[in-house]
């Protein structure tokens, strides 16, 4: 395994592999740092100058309009299954379920600690430094009345997903050091224990005094999903079984407006040196009988443990009361020793909800759907987390330790990987969904009538049996009646073959503003991530793709661009995203523009899915979505409007910059078509298709030389339209290329032309902007001036960025990739950037202004590892030994190419009514 990919013929580590001992008091030498007294930089959102409000008025008013109108219908949710961590040691970003996404922290979940000495002298604080929100002084019996006393001057958090460390320097105790590191199951190459919710916690505390130090690590937790979910009422705490020396709580929280239950446990692992005590349940906020938060504290205070508690017997929760548990582990550190104590948190919610459809979520393959999994896995946590971590560093260290790359490099790679877990994730068992009678409307239907084989015992059956059974024959029933609607969605798991695993299915948010799932535009840049980390679930993505292009539907939705109503979903295109409200059923969630006339998506495609070919070697995957691909082609050949074999745009923004306009030809899209062609004729060939192969080798050698015409002698011009940003230089210009390179075909234009374009951009898009200290910038004129033309046309954006680094590194430009790239780093990584750390938003102008924080395009730094890795693909066109050719064979692949194309071919739009025009010419006339 290098730089964390599988070599063919490799094998993923496994438990029996010899691996590098994990060191668990320090972290790597390589990681983010801040001390937990850092100021935090508070972001500045962008803002719009005039001609942007006045242009955009028209599209601002109907997404409003549509957006109230959503919002009726109690849509607009989003997602599900992580919980975040700030470097202050504040649990936040709740998004455990469609619904809610809390992203303000829960101030009673915490670590704390009490220390006490032979001499008398005690030391005691939450791991936390006092949040703004709590009362500075206060007799109440709250959290406020705990002891906020970390001044955190002298402790400090490193980061290097997914593991973290804080180090606390003599904080609260002079003489004690303390090292808390978090660890998440993410294992790439590993589909078990990396769907499973959970983290470790491993505290290790250093006694360098003279004297032994008794010493108490607390573990709080709220019975909360964030917000106000905790004062809803009817949640419960109970102890849970001890099983290894594993003590805990479990949490059972009640959600509300229609939510599955969730249920946490937080556990802690008792051995020959620590003592591990429980407090079920305490009052965090509210009236109600029993103790409370500060009871439980000046508990802990008095005897170190909660052995003394009177009773263990909790009571759900009354409404308007919040309540919590707590777990301690007690210890004794003897003079110049050095003791681990091991505590673990683990949530279930296995259900996840789409428009009256049930999924379940990946993990309850290995724990079951019941809701009673959280003890299971907290308890199995902690017993192997060790080999999780031995994984993990076996996985980085070969990268950490490669003198050849600047230091900020690997810290950012392994820590943009944040939004793999922030993103929303959804990652189901890729089983059908359970739907409601409600979905059945009127159709007869009835059970299977079957006696069933229960064995009865004096007329009962065993624990859960009946209901199990009539579950099953539920089930059973409604996946016959909904077989055929299942036909017609974006299910990739259609096209897995008869005993190929089924690895579930995958879902990510395009951001956390722009809440769509699967973005495929985006995708495009970040899907590096997972196809080197996680393939599987790269082609599962790929493959609900496949399927989409085969699904027409004809449900109208109106595009805010212009107010016209279009098809959800025309056959041959390739959808957006694969949808919000009810994803895999009705895509496209997008609807600014018709993206069924963008010119990137199919070209993206084609590109996505041949690299993918190439890096997995997966012949049945291959041969399943191939049918898409050549669909995907077809359809595009009606944006050819003069037969010359290159597409042309139509005026607007119909491609992924949604607020850049293009027409004609252009550096962009007429790249991406010229590199799909070429890649489509490989998968052609590989798949043996060979009269297809030798067509689209054709029509890729007619468009080359199309676009060869944009170049202007420095670099390749942003379209052939001859308007004033005609000749604009666009960081992205060479996308088309980057891919080509990647897959590893053919350079899309003359090698040398490449190489001038990449200096022109560097010179330009990124030195002319703050000295190269903020990436590069998507247009640039030019006489070295920022094109203003749009919104995006003036932004920074963070993964195009690392597209382009990506591509200078497969021309041979490594320092010059690597000096661009660490603009993203100063601007979004650096103690003095802009602050978005774990949020890298889509973009920054030159203002330093960003917009849309959290963003998934970023993953695309793992382009530049893979161009780093500079793998060594199958070249399928070389193999083809034959020259592309105009014969008789590719008249007849022309023939039936045309008449596939012709039927997929889009109805000519009308003009707009007199009222539309009225309408768009107020908005822009007065902006309110």
């Amino acid at each position: 395994m290098e730089n964390g990919f599988i070599e063919e013929g490799e094998k993923a580590p496994s438990s029996k592999s010899p691996m590098h001992k994990v060191d668990p008091g320090e972290p790597p030498h390589l990681t983010w740092q801040r001390r937990l007294n850092s100021n935090e930089k508070v972001p500045t959102g962008f803002t719009l100058r005039f001609q942007e409000i006045k242009d955009n008025a028209p599209v601002g008013i109907r997404w409003y309009l549509q957006f109230k109108q959503e919002a009726a219908k109690g849509r607009h949710e989003f997602s599900a299954g992580s919980i975040g961590r700030s470097y202050r040691g504040e649990f936040q970003r709740f998004t455990l379920f469609p619904g809610t996404s809390e992203d303000g922290p829960v101030l009673a979940n915490q670590f704390s600690v009490f220390v006490s000495r032979p001499n008398g002298k005690t030391n005691s604080t939450v791991l936390s430094p006092r949040n703004p929100q709590l009362p500075k002084q206060s007799t109440a019996s709250g959290i406020e009345s705990w002891d906020w006393n970390l001044k955190g001057e002298n402790s400090t958090y490193h980061a290097l997903f997914p593991r973290s460390w804080t180090v606390y320097e003599g904080e609260p105790d002079p003489e004690l050091r303390i090292v808390c590191r978090q660890i998440s199951p993410f294992v790439p190459h590993n589909y078990k224990e990396s769907s499973f919710p959970v983290s470790v916690f491993t505290f290790m505390l250093s006694n360098s005094g003279q004297t032994s130090a008794d010493v108490t690590l607390l573990f709080t937790w709220a019975n909360s999903v964030g917000g106000d979910s905790g004062f809803s009422g009817h949640h419960f705490n109970s102890k849970m079984m001890t099983k290894d020396g594993v003590h805990g709580v479990t949490l059972h929280h009640k959600t509300a407006n229609g939510q599955p239950p969730v249920t946490f446990a937080i556990a802690a692992e008792e051995t020959a040196d620590v003592h591990v005590s429980e407090c079920p349940c305490f009052l965090i906020s509210g009236k109600s009988d029993g103790m409370t938060a500060k009871d439980m504290w000046n508990e802990i205070k008095k005897h170190r443990t909660f052995d003394h508690l009177d009773s263990n017997k909790t009571s759900p929760s009354e409404p308007g009361t919040s309540i919590g548990a707590a777990i301690a582990a007690t210890l004794s550190i003897p003079s110049g020793s050095t003791r681990t104590v091991t505590f673990s948190l683990a949530w279930d919610c296995p259900e996840v909800r789409f428009y009256e459809k049930t999924y379940h979520m990946r993990y309850t393959k290995f724990y079951g759907s019941q809701g009673d999994a959280a003890v299971r896995i907290a308890h199995d946590a902690i017993l192997e987390y060790a080999q999780w971590e031995t994984e993990i560093e076996a996985w980085q260290r070969p990268i950490l330790e490669d003198k050849r790359l600047p230091e900020w490099y690997p810290i950012t790679l392994f820590n943009e990987l944040y939004y793999l877990n922030a993103g929303g994730t959804i990652w189901t068992d890729g089983s059908p969904a359970m739907q409601s009678l409600a979905t059945i409307k009127g159709r007869k239907f009835s059970l299977d009538r079957a006696r069933s084989d229960l064995k009865y015992n004096n007329g009962a059956t065993n624990e859960n049996d009946t209901a199990v059974e009539i579950l099953e024959r539920m089930t059973s029933t409604l996946e016959q009646i909904h077989s055929s609607v299942r036909s017609d969605a974006a299910l990739g798991t259609n096209l897995l073959q008869n005993g190929e695993e089924n690895i579930g299915q995958f879902l990510y948010l395009e951001g956390s503003e722009y809440i769509m799932w699967n973005t495929y535009d985006v995708h495009f840049y970040s899907s590096f991530a997972l196809l080197m980390l996680f393939p599987k679930l790269e082609l599962s993505i790929q493959r609900d793709f496949a399927a989409a292009v085969l699904v027409h539907d004809p449900d109208r939705m109106k595009i805010l661009y212009d107010g016209r109503w279009v098809p959800r979903k025309v056959l041959g295109s390739v959808p957006h995203d694969i949808g919000f409200n009810d994803p895999w059923f009705e895509v496209n969630a997008y609807n600014q523009f018709d993206t069924a006339r963008w010119k990137d998506l199919n070209s993206k495609f084609v590109l996505q899915v041949y690299r993918d070919v190439i890096a997995t070697d997966d012949k049945n995957f291959a041969q399943a979505v191939w049918p898409s691909v050549y669909m995907a082609m077809a359809f595009m050949e009606q944006f050819d409007k003069d037969g010359d074999g290159m597409i042309e745009n139509e005026g607007f923004p119909d491609q992924t910059y949604d607020c850049w306009s293009v027409k004609g030809v252009s550096a962009y899209c007429g790249g991406l078509w010229v590199a799909a062609l070429q890649a489509a004729s490989a998968l052609a060939h590989e798949v043996g298709d060979h009269a297809s192969a030798n067509y689209f080798s054709v029509k890729y050698q007619k468009a080359k030389a199309v676009y060869d015409k944009l170049w202007n002698g420095s670099y390749f011009n942003y379209d052939n339209s001859g308007s004033s940003s005609s000749a604009s230089i666009q960081a992205d210009q060479l996308a088309g290329q980057w891919y080509a390179r990647a897959c590893g075909l053919s350079p899309i234009a003359d090698e040398d032309k490449v190489k001038r374009t990449l200096e022109k951009i560097y010179n330009f898009n990124v030195l002319k902007v703050k000295g190269g200290g903020r990436g590069a910038v998507n247009g640039m004129l030019a006489d070295g001036r920022v094109d203003m033309s749009s919104i995006q046309s003036r932004e920074i954006w963070p993964g195009v960025t690392y597209a382009l680094s990506a591509s200078m590194i497969h021309e041979g430009l490594v320092d010059m990739a690597f000096q661009t790239a660490a603009g993203v780093y100063e601007a979004a990584w650096s103690q003095e950037g802009l602050g978005y750390s774990f949020q890298t938003p889509e973009g920054w102008n030159t203002d330093d202004e960003y917009r849309s924080i959290c963003y998934m395009r970023p993953l695309a730094i793992w382009a530049m590892q893979w161009a780093l890795m500079k793998p060594k693909p199958k070249l399928f066109a070389e193999e083809m030994k034959h020259e592309a050719r105009e014969d008789s064979l590719y008249l007849k692949q022309h023939a039936a190419f045309s008449k596939v194309a012709q039927i997929l071919k889009l109805p000519e739009q009308g003009p707009k009514s007199l009222l539309q025009t009225v309408y768009d010419y107020t908005c822009k006339r007065f902006p309110w």
